[in-house]
């Protein structure tokens, strides 16, 4: 296959596994809530929704191995217990989620029935997806991208180009940090590393073995899917933002969204956005799941049954927490992502840092620290913040759920330092 091409099919393949469920429905209700400062909202989004995932990519292009590979310079048990969290957390989460959103923006509004069904059929045929693994990239790249993205440029186009009522004042004080924050609730971050590991076994199923040819292909498809959803969100952003004023204040993202579509595209936009919504949430529902197996796969001296077993497992989970609301389960994730977050920012960040830089000793005093100051946080959000207020108020950027960030960096320059200064 001539190569441009199939890093265009990659780049596409990537874009849509990272592209699901929260991808669609957190940008345009971010700019409906930010209205004027839609795009300081967009620079703090873009940071841990974009850069930090495509970072996260680059990594896996220089590693070439499994998410095992991100931790175990700090130490094997810590690598093994944060691949056991992040994969728990995304086929609880993240996966069921896009069951919940393709059920209240497709399903509901056209059919009625339950959120169980619903979840039950959906996850069925992601299920028929993961065990026809070796043909995920050429599906999902050649066939369903190009759908999702035709979808989202005439909803951002017409948009943008329509005449609009003046914009409501924003509601966020501090847009940049804001739009960071819910940047976690895309769960791209996660994503990259756990889909980073899908790509890498796909190319090597598919015949590509040659280390250099693979970390450039890889890279170059990264960027090709970092520019994508940066185009996407900064567009959905901007949309959501010129609307603010026409649409109700008491609206609900997927409600937003679908009523985004009808204000440009007409009567036949909701059925576009069933369509893209139905594509968008599964291919990324595929990935997350096919990545859980092939990690518990390698686990198992690559026996197929535990890959057959933990997609059973991880799609009856699915169907289980997939029949909740949208609401409710980004309401339960905030927990769960301010405590693993920080740590998987960090462990992309020194991944992609030359070896120099980011040894093992270095590794293990930054995420130690990381560790330490995001707890904080995770307090904070299971509604402890009165009981630790004093920590707060004296940790940099607590207050905004970013303790964890200057100890982090400075940990990182001082242990650099040191080791220059005893070299």
């Amino acid at each position: 296959m001539n190569k441009t091409k199939e890093t265009l099919i990659i780049g596409f393949a990537l874009f849509s596994m990272f592209f699901g469920a929260g991808n669609l429905i957190l940008p345009p209700f971010l700019g409906f809530k930010s209205g004027s400062d839609w795009f300081l909202v967009t620079i703090g989004f873009a940071i841990t929704a974009v850069i930090i995932p495509i970072l996260g990519i680059i990594a896996h292009a220089r590693l070439q191995g499994t998410m095992y590979d991100f931790g175990k310079k700090v130490s094997p048990t810590f690598s093994l217990l944060y691949c056991l969290i992040v994969y728990t957390i995304s086929i609880s989460l993240p996966a069921p989620r896009t069951a919940s959103v393709t059920h209240e923006m497709a399903i509901a509004p056209f059919f009625d029935i339950s959120s169980l069904v619903t979840s039950s059929i959906y996850f069925a045929l992601v299920f028929l997806f993961v065990i026809n693994r070796s043909k995920i990239l050429n599906l999902i790249g050649k066939f369903l991208t190009p759908l999702i993205i035709i979808i989202l440029f005439l909803i951002i186009g017409i948009g943008i180009f329509s005449s609009h009522t003046e914009m409501n004042p924003s509601l966020f004080k501090t847009p940049v940090v804001d739009g960071l924050l819910e940047g976690y609730q895309t769960f791209d971050a996660i994503g990259a590393i756990v889909v980073g590991g899908v790509l890498i076994i796909s190319l090597n199923i598919k015949g590509l073995t040659e280390f250099k040819e693979k970390k450039e292909l890889i890279t170059k498809a990264g960027i090709i899917a970092g520019l994508g959803l940066l185009t996407i969100y900064g567009g959905l952003i901007a949309v959501g933002a010129l609307y603010n004023s026409q649409l109700g204040e008491e609206i609900t993202r997927t409600q937003l969204l679908s009523g985004l579509s009808l204000n440009t595209l007409g009567n036949i936009g909701t059925a576009f956005l069933s369509v893209l919504v139905a594509l968008a949430c599964f291919t990324t529902a595929v990935g997350i799941i096919t990545g859980t197996a092939d990690y518990f796969k390698g686990l198992f001296k690559e026996s197929q049954l535990v890959y057959l077993i933990t997609a059973i497992i991880a799609c009856g989970l699915g169907i289980v927490v997939g029949q909740f609301d949208v609401h409710y389960i980004i309401k339960v994730a905030v927990p769960a992502l301010m405590f693993i977050y920080p740590i998987t920012i960090v462990l992309i960040l020194l991944n992609v840092l030359p070896e120099k830089y980011a040894n093992p000793i270095i590794f293990r005093m930054v995420i130690i620290v990381t560790i330490l100051f995001s707890f904080p946080d995770f307090l904070k959000s299971i509604g402890y913040a009165d009981n630790i207020k004093n920590i707060i108020d004296i940790i940099p950027l607590a207050q905004h759920s970013l303790g964890w960030v200057l100890p982090a960096l400075a940990t990182f320059v001082l242990v650099n330092l040191l080791r220059r200064k005893e070299a």
